[in-house]
């Protein structure tokens, strides 16, 4: 019975062990040692692949080479043979001693064999010791009797010590009879190792080629994959309170450059939209904060008159109705973001711009009546937009040029038609924009230095307009002048970009 003294002692695992099986595992999936093995592996294929393709051509060469000297030996042959037949005036009976004396002169190369062939029989040969598969007897010394022409062959053999036999035979016809035939004849056991020795010498140096290759491959991809460190250590060290690191400026135009360039791009487009966001949640909060204190003020100090406490419902009612026109502006430029924030409908473009000049009267019927309103519309045409974002943004432009004029002063509703796109603009003779407030106008809570009156807006309107304008893949025109007036022109495509709709 096992007891509390006598149970076996639980095994520890070493944290130097923990440690090293860590670092394998970080070592294994790092990017570089990813590559460098893809690289060594495909290395290896391609060096395996190669050697059977090595060993096929180098084997044709030698028996290219080994047919080449087996020509050259036959032609010395004939060439002999010749001028003995011309000589002996083909005599039979001196055909034996002529083969006889014709070996014993000659020198055949390594593994080459001279062979001299009468009758059915092999007569003489240079070596005079033959391979088996050479002797008389033999299958491939019978093919050689009796010949009737030329012939030159491969016979293989299953002997690896002589391997296959390459050879040339020449009949020997005297007095139009066959007297025998003259071979030559090579083993190329000896080639074929010499090639397989160069085989195994060209495995060897493709092995050290890979290893050395690796090591400068392992070198080269850590600088390779430079701006990829670089990346991280740099969005490890990006903070919401600080966007304005960026990756070193790499030359040329490879796909480091572009990732380079592209993060760059990336994080200036997020520095913008947070210090955008930033200034718009400040501006937001400016501007909220305003009618927040004059409620809680009013409603703190408020008494139990009925008049009074009638008044300061009515002023409270008034702030409220402003936060909500700010709520609606705000969430109005947050849908311009979306996909879906057009509506996208056939206007006719002269119809369109009346229908704002009727409605125009509905914003200040006062103003309406002492302003000098005119319409003009030139040119007739179809084009596609959202009726009630684009009614919304001009308006927004009348409402702009009845706060900056005065009684008498022009307002001038306008639309006119080229082959690609559509100009709605708003003129006035008011008091202009100055040209450093024409670069800010646009920007969301602001307001022109030089406004004689004060806007009940929240500085939106022309924010607004511009979300608008570029959501129809457009652009907003201002041409404006102290003194002279303003005019504010919407340049919209007569058809809005495909990408806009989805």
């Amino acid at each position: 019975m096992a007891t509390p003294f006598n149970k076996p002692p639980k095994r520890i695992a070493s944290p130097n062990l923990g440690r090293k099986f860590d670092w394998w595992h970080r070592f294994l999936g790092e990017t570089r040692t990813r590559i460098l093995l893809m690289y060594v592996v495909l290395m290896l294929v391609v060096a395996a692949a190669s050697i059977p393709v090595f060993l096929f051509l180098l084997f044709n060469k030698v028996d290219e080479r080994v047919r080449r000297d087996l020509n050259q030996e036959m032609q010395t042959f004939r060439s002999t043979y010749r001028q003995w037949e011309h000589e002996q005036r083909r005599d039979p009976a001196e055909l034996q001693p002529f083969l006889e004396q014709y070996l014993m002169q000659q020198l055949p190369q390594d593994d080459n064999f001279l062979i001299a062939v009468v009758g059915d029989r092999v007569y003489r040969s240079n070596p005079m010791v033959l391979p088996a598969v050479l002797q008389p007897g033999s299958p491939l010394s019978q093919r050689w009797s009796n010949l009737g022409h030329p012939i030159s062959g491969k016979y293989a053999t299953t002997d690896s010590e002589i391997g296959n036999i390459l050879y040339i035979a020449q009949p020997l016809v005297m007095q139009g009879r066959i007297q025998g035939a003259f071979v030559v004849a090579h083993t190329t056991v000896g080639e074929r190792q010499e090639a397989l020795d160069s085989v195994i010498v060209f495995a060897h140096v493709a092995v050290g080629v890979v290893l050395i290759a690796s090591i400068i491959a392992w070198f080269a991809i850590a600088q390779l994959l430079t701006p990829v460190r670089q990346l991280v250590d740099t969005a490890r060290s990006i903070g919401e309170s600080d966007l304005s690191q960026r990756l070193p400026t790499i030359e040329g135009s490879g796909e480091m450059a572009e990732l380079a360039t592209t993060f760059n791009a990336m994080m200036s487009r997020l520095q913008d939209a947070f210090t955008s966001q930033r200034s718009f949640i400040n501006d937001a909060g400016h501007e909220l904060r305003t009618p927040i204190t004059i409620i809680q003020g009013h409603l703190e100090l408020m008494g139990d008159d009925p008049q009074e406490q009638q008044e300061t419902l009515s002023i409270v009612m008034d702030e409220l109705d402003r936060m909500s026109r700010i709520v609606n502006d705000l969430i109005l430029l947050a849908k311009a973001e979306r996909p879906d924030f057009l509506q996208l409908e056939i206007l006719e473009v002269s119809a369109f711009v009346k229908e704002i000049f009727v409605k125009a009267q509905t914003l200040k019927s006062s103003s309406f009546d002492n302003r000098n309103w005119q319409l003009k519309c030139l040119g007739q045409g179809q084009m596609r937009g959202d009726r009630q974002r684009l009614t919304g943004a001009m308006l927004n432009l009348i409402q702009n040029a009845i706060q900056s004029t005065r009684p008498s002063d022009l307002i001038e509703i306008g639309a006119s038609i080229g082959r690609r796109e559509v100009q709605l603009w708003v003129r006035d003779t008011g008091e202009g924009i100055a040209p450093f407030d024409q670069e800010r106008i646009f920007e969301r809570f602001a307001r022109a230095s030089n406004r004689q009156r004060r806007s009940d807006g929240a500085g939106l309107g022309l924010a607004i307009v511009q979300a608008i304008t570029e959501a129809h893949g457009g652009r907003v025109e201002l041409v404006s002048q102290v003194g002279v007036g303003s005019t504010f022109t919407l340049v919209l495509p007569l058809e809005p970009p495909i990408a806009r709709l989805f």
